[in-house]
């Protein structure tokens, strides 16, 4: 029975010692960053080297469509509205009648400025003809006093002077008249419509008779962020959607953009026209745009794996004599398993091709 204990024990302890030897392996193996380990102390590595690429990448934002044009009327006179021939909805031509206003005073104020100008035009005209009767006259010696003829020549001149100031308020008066006929813009559709016959409009008040929106073309407007602002380029082409047609897909091209950054929202409003001679769109809708953007240079690009993502920062590794150094890069965009990169490297780098947090600055490092 003794044996047989002294046989139990032995195994025991045999498989303790097995225990602790694959415990310290398990420990040894562990304390090895992301590759092995020679007799040198020295951490083999797989590297890449940075490669410069211009690739196009898709984009998708929040876009709105806008009327190509839009414009609030409001009357220059003060009126009563007299007849309105148009209402919400209605589509309208270029110089076509959309509002007569009504406001006697202004007509009365038209024919006593007339009346004046046709006073003051036989006053002017009876000045001419006797100065040049005199004028005719002074040609024989002493006929004409050379006081008469200068007299009539200054009263020809203050009668001038009187037909041309009366004639342009004659003209003010008549341009009035025309601000009584409000006509359409340019060609578009009535979106707005605020009176009615007999109200009393203009000279103070801030109520808008129509508003007219030109809908055929349309201007989709996108804000484009800071980090991508300088990817749009001319001819770039955009795809959107809108609520009202699901699965329908409309196309663009690039129109415009304004070339200051907005301060509040940090982004470059960017402006695609938009063919709507059919009315499909109503404009004002709003739309997910799909961008197909590319970098105006070409920029770095790593595998993605080679990106370390600390508390200390955005990182990767590259082996510089034979050492770990730690770079600081900022990223850009992402395409499938590689990532953009910006930072202090180039092309003939060796960055890790696996970066890890566990290989600190100063390892030493050996290229696989």
């Amino acid at each position: 029975m003794k044996q047989n204990q002294y046989k139990l024990y032995r195994t025991q302890g045999l498989m303790l010692a097995l225990l602790f030897v694959l415990s310290a392996c398990h420990q040894e193996k562990s304390n090895v960053p992301h590759g092995t380990t020679n007799k040198k102390n020295e951490v083999q590595v797989s590297v890449v080297h940075p490669v410069l690429d211009q690739p196009y990448f898709s984009l998708e934002l929040p876009g709105e469509l806008k009327a190509y044009e839009e414009v609030v009327l409001y009357p220059k006179v003060k009126g009563f509205v007299k007849k309105i021939m148009v209402d919400r909805g209605a589509k309208v031509t270029k110089g076509q009648l959309l509002v007569v206003l009504e406001a006697p005073e202004i007509i009365q104020q038209y024919m006593s400025a007339k009346s004046d100008e046709q006073k003051f035009q036989e006053d002017y005209i009876y000045s001419r003809q006797s100065y040049e009767r005199l004028k005719k006259a002074a040609l024989k010696s002493g006929a004409v006093a050379e006081i008469e003829l200068d007299r009539a020549k200054s009263k020809l001149k203050k009668d001038s002077a009187a037909f041309i100031s009366v004639k342009a308020k004659t003209n003010a008066s008549a341009q009035l008249q025309q601000y009584l006929k409000i006509t359409a813009p340019f060609d578009g559709v009535v979106t707005e419509k605020n009176v009615s016959a007999g109200a009393l409009v203009g000279d103070g008040s801030q109520v808008a008779l129509l508003t007219i929106a030109q809908t055929q073309k349309l201007r989709l407007t996108v804000a484009i962020p800071e980090k991508h602002a300088q990817s749009i380029y001319n001819g770039i082409k955009v795809s959107f959607t809108v609520k009202n047609y699901p699965g329908k897909t409309f196309s663009s091209n690039f129109s415009r953009k304004s070339s200051v950054l907005d301060q509040k929202s940090r982004a470059v409003v960017t402006e695609f026209d938009v063919q709507n001679q059919s009315g499909i769109l109503g404009g004002g809708e709003y739309a997910q745009v799909k961008l197909n953007m590319r970098r105006p240079s070409s920029t770095l690009w790593l595998p993605a794996s080679s990106i370390v993502t600390a508390q200390s920062g955005v990182f990767v590794l590259k082996v510089e004599n034979g050492l770990a150094e730690s770079v600081p890069v900022s990223l850009g965009i992402r395409k499938g398993e590689l990532q953009e990169v910006f930072g202090d490297i180039n092309p003939q780098d060796h960055v890790v091709k696996v970066g890890s947090e566990e290989l600190t600055p100063k390892t030493k490092l050996l290229i696989k």
